[in-house]
């Protein structure tokens, strides 16, 4: 699956606030920047994924958020630094930034 031109305008007016804003798609999915920096990944089937380490982390996943993980060759679940936004944070531009 491939993320959709609506999920990205969606993520995109989202995130406008921030400025500085640009984007690639990779692997079906979207990496999106601020200022040349990754911050935010989105799956493939649409979903906004942060980049998150430490104590933002840890509150992240208080609210809920789960960790962007993929599967290896091998079978073995590998996590990555990326987080799902909390629900309240989709509907407001500001709190997502």
């Amino acid at each position: 699956m491939s993320v959709s031109d609506a999920d990205i305008a969606f993520a995109l007016e989202l995130f406008a606030p921030l400025g500085g804003l640009s984007h690639r798609k990779m692997m079906g999915g979207l990496t999106i920047y601020h200022d040349g920096q990754v911050f935010s990944l989105i799956s493939g089937d649409g979903t906004i994924f942060l980049k998150a380490k430490g104590a933002f982390a840890n509150d992240l996943a208080a609210q809920g958020a789960r960790q962007f993980s993929s599967v290896n060759k091998d079978g073995k679940t590998h996590s990555m630094g990326y987080w799902t936004m909390p629900d309240a944070a989709l509907d407001d531009p500001d709190l997502a930034c």
